[in-house]
């Protein structure tokens, strides 16, 4: 039997003080305050927890399972009140978009990455039920950006935690509210915190044909000597990156265009399989998000692993997508809507997934 209770929440809900606010068999929703003034929602399960900040949008700013974090190695320690991209930069997961997306050009007027990574969500839910998964708790809310005769649309992802369960579905619903056509991007900006040795393992051929490495270099990046020639490298290479080797330079960043396969239901599927056998795994629909971005960084101050950031386009902002032809349109009413499940795998949960990324590959 499937149902679901819905809890509005409310900024009110929130202090300094980490306080429960609900509890349904082992799993756990407890509200609290960054001490940058953030609201912050923990989720906890007997194999681990996430934190999602409900009202700054609707981020996993945090991902933890078996002991360890999942998420990038950032300057930041808490999240800012800011709508500002690269002011609060660090959390698991930011939904990017919907209106533009990418790094914006100079004939680009739109922020980095768009207006849904740190949007002010008007409404926000706690969900506790039950469904052919099992227990669950999850977080969605609303975000309506209307701009007078441009923009108006409503997002509305959903997030959630099961019992016992180290595997995380994540949506997203866009609808275009207009009476007019609605051009959009999305990414999904997955972060996980790469391990040195870690072996990158997916459902796509890894040749220059479908592992492509972008050689174009943002505005905001000032990368070392040897950069350009680490990427020429990677170019005719790609498979060079498969290893996470200590001695690689992603300083600041490598970014690919990955074109991936899919098994029978239409999923493919992402690992980073760390050398005691256990994994990290996104999987998504080529059907719905029909670009494959993977980004790496590995500095100093900010260690990464984009291991697939699914998308609508290429990450090279709204004007050079649309040349390529790479923004969708929603009609008047019309919806935009994406399935993924990311999350960590045991040595023997990481062989099975690796052993089904095989079986594509060979298919």
């Amino acid at each position: 039997m499937s149902w679901q209770t819905t809890i509005n929440l409310q900024p009110a809900f929130f202090s300094e003080a980490e306080k429960i606010l609900a509890e349904y068999e082992s799993l756990k929703a407890s509200t609290f305050l960054y001490v940058s003034g953030v609201a912050g929602l923990r989720l906890t399960n007997e194999v681990g927890q996430m934190i999602i900040l409900p009202f700054q949008g609707q981020q996993i700013w945090d991902l933890e399972f078996f002991g360890r974090t999942l998420t990038m190695k950032s300057m930041f320690a808490a999240p800012n009140p800011t709508t500002q991209y690269l002011h609060t930069y660090g959390g698991f997961l930011l939904h990017c978009g919907a209106t533009a997306m990418g790094v914006p050009t100079a004939d680009d007027s739109h922020p980095l990455h768009g207006e849904l990574p740190n949007a002010p969500y008007q409404t926000a839910q706690l969900l506790v039920g039950q469904d052919e998964r099992g227990a669950y708790m999850g977080v969605t809310g609303s975000y309506q950006f209307t701009v007078a005769f441009s923009h108006n649309y409503v997002a509305r992802p959903v997030v959630k935690l099961y019992t016992n369960s180290s595997r995380v579905p994540i949506a997203m619903t866009v609808k275009n509210l207009k009476r007019s056509p609605m051009e959009l991007m999305y990414l999904a900006h997955l972060n996980f915190r790469p391990v040195d040795n870690g072996r990158l393992v997916y459902s796509a051929p890894c040749d220059p044909k479908h592992v492509r490495v972008r050689s174009s270099i943002p505005s905001h990046l000032s990368p070392p000597a040897g950069y350009r020639e680490f990427l020429a490298e990677l170019e005719t290479n790609p498979a060079k990156h498969n290893l996470l080797a200590p001695g690689l330079a992603f300083d600041p960043e490598a970014v690919f265009f990955i074109d991936y396969k899919t098994d029978a239901a239409g999923w493919a599927y992402s690992m980073q399989i760390h050398p005691d056998g256990s994994g990290d795994f996104v999987s998504h629909r080529p059907a719905e998000l029909d670009h494959g971005v993977r980004w790496i960084s590995r500095t100093a101050d900010q260690d990464a692993l984009g291991l697939i950031l699914p998308a609508t386009a290429e990450p090279e902002g709204y004007t050079a997508e649309k040349a390529k032809g790479n923004i969708k349109v929603l009609p008047p009413g019309g919806e935009f809507h994406f399935d993924v499940e990311v999350g960590a795998l045991t040595p023997v949960e990481a062989r099975e997934m690796e052993a089904g990324i095989e079986a594509i590959l060979a298919s």
